[in-house]
């Protein structure tokens, strides 16, 4: 079937069967590769992108539902202030270990911060509840959320 999608933007022509994630359309047709697959049942956060400004996860998130959506994702959030200033704050405070979670935990943070601006440490914990990290980096990445906020402030 052929699909119309906004990515990043830019409309964009691919060719998927209906029940196609639309993860393996990001990754496998349009070569955008800072989504990752994780566990392809939504439980881990690796695949999370961003479906009318909402965070979502990609691998449960099929292409024929998101015709007429705007889609983002990780190669799109420099560009972003709330984006930028994550990444920026993930720089500065060194979050990452192995980085294979971080472009869902980087999505899902700028999710929570578009929502709540001054998140507590427990608001934090529990909007990012659900995106896991191998490493066990959770305390840098609230680190992170809050010293994002800061530049968001500042």
């Amino acid at each position: 079937m052929a699909i119309s999608l906004k990515l990043n933007g830019k409309t964009h022509e691919v060719e998927a069967e209906p029940g196609t994630p639309l993860l393996w359309v990001i990754r496998d047709e349009l070569k955008l590769t800072g989504t990752k697959f994780g566990c392809g049942v939504a439980s881990c956060g690796a695949c999370t992108v961003h479906l009318n400004g909402a965070p979502v996860r990609s691998c449960q998130t099929y292409i024929e539902d998101v015709e007429d959506a705007e889609i983002t994702t990780i190669e799109k959030m420099e560009e972003d202030n709330v984006g930028a200033a994550v990444q920026q704050a993930w720089l500065e405070l060194d979050v990452v270990q192995c980085g294979y979670c971080q472009s869902g935990q980087i999505m899902n943070a700028v999710g929570l911060l578009r929502e709540n601006a001054k998140p507590t440490a427990e608001e934090i914990d529990d909007y990012m509840y659900g995106n896991a990290c191998r490493c066990a980096t959770y305390q840098r990445i609230r680190a992170g959320v809050q010293r994002a906020a800061e530049i968001l402030e500042a």
